[in-house]
Formats: structure tokens, sequence, C-alpha cells
């Protein structure tokens, strides 16, 4: 039994072609994970990409009981955005068997227990390595680009918003220009 999968596209006509080399390629997956219930796969072009090698993305999102796992890629060709969102997903579908079915066993020491770790690739998320905790001062944004500047933060900077009474993010964007995130809880 094959899955079966939703195809998007977005500025990219759909062949004949790509549709069946995604659904050929997609549709094993339920060989990794049988517990996949359905599989959607969203294909971009996009003409203002910063680089040729990104044009073409691919975007797999496999849901089942209780999991959702999504992979996304771009590339300078379809079919190679494809094949390499197919090789995130399944990386992420051996990192979640692996989380979910492994069983506890016998105590290891730990040098044991890393050992056998893979080395970590890079797009695969890491550790935390670092924790840092800090006094939130209530502020408007104004002050909040200030204290940016003052504190030599060039990417992000977080504090109480004075005037909302939450939380906010400031961040610098690629235009120079400030991007404030108001998170809310839904």
């Amino acid at each position: 039994m094959t899955l079966e999968v939703d195809i998007y596209t977005r500025n990219l006509n759909l062949s004949e072609r790509i549709e069946e080399y995604v659904t050929k390629k997609v549709g094993k997956l339920d060989r990794y994970l049988s517990s996949i219930d359905e599989a959607r796969v969203d294909l971009a072009h996009s003409k203002s990409a910063r680089s040729a090698n990104d044009r073409y993305v691919a975007q797999i999102t496999v849901r089942g009981r209780g999991f959702i796992l999504r992979a996304e890629e771009s590339a300078d060709t379809i079919f190679t955005a494809i094949d390499k969102a197919l090789d995130k997903m399944q990386r992420r579908i051996r990192r979640y068997k692996g989380k979910r079915y492994q069983g506890r066993g016998e105590p290891r020491m730990e040098e044991e227990a890393f050992a056998e770790l893979p080395p970590a690739e890079e797009d695969e998320e890491t550790l935390i390595v670092r924790r840092k905790r800090f006094t939130l001062i209530p502020m408007d944004e104004q002050e909040a680009i200030e204290q940016m500047k003052l504190l030599g933060h060039d990417n992000f900077f977080i504090f109480y918003n004075a005037n909302t009474n939450a939380i906010n993010v400031l961040y610098r964007r690629r235009d120079g220009a400030y991007g404030l995130i108001e998170p809310e809880i839904g």
C-alpha cells in the first residue's frame, strides 16, 4: 500500500512528470514509518531568490497519530529540491522513531552511550550548550532600540514592553530596518 500524497504548487506548473516523481518517491515514506496518515508536498519557484541554487523549494509535511514532521529544502532544480527534502525527511523519521521506540534497556556508562552516537549533521537540531538568565526591565520600543545599540546586539533584543505588558523580540532586518515580534499564547 502506498501513501496518498497531496501536492500543492506556487509559481510552478505541475507537470505529469513532477507529479509522478513526487507520488512515487513520497508515497514510499510509509515504509519507514507505518503510522503516517497523510503526506503533503508543497513545491514552489521563487524568481527573486538570492541565489540561483535556491530558486526551487520543496517542503514535505507528514502527519500521523500524535506527530507532525516537516522537511524543507531548496535547490537549482525542482527534482534536486525534492530529493534533498526526502533525505531530510528520512533522517527526521529515523530520529523520531529512535526517540519514540527506544527501549530503556540496561543502564550504561555515559561514555558508552555517547560513543554510539553518529556525528552530528549540520542541519540537525543541536543540543543547548549554554543557558542565560537575565532580568527584563520594562521599556518602550524606542528604549529597546537604544538598548540594543548600546549593548552591541546586532541581531535581536528581548525586552518587556511597558506599553503592551508583554515580552517582545526586537530584531534587525536585512534591509537595516527593525522588526518586532509580539508573541501570543494560542
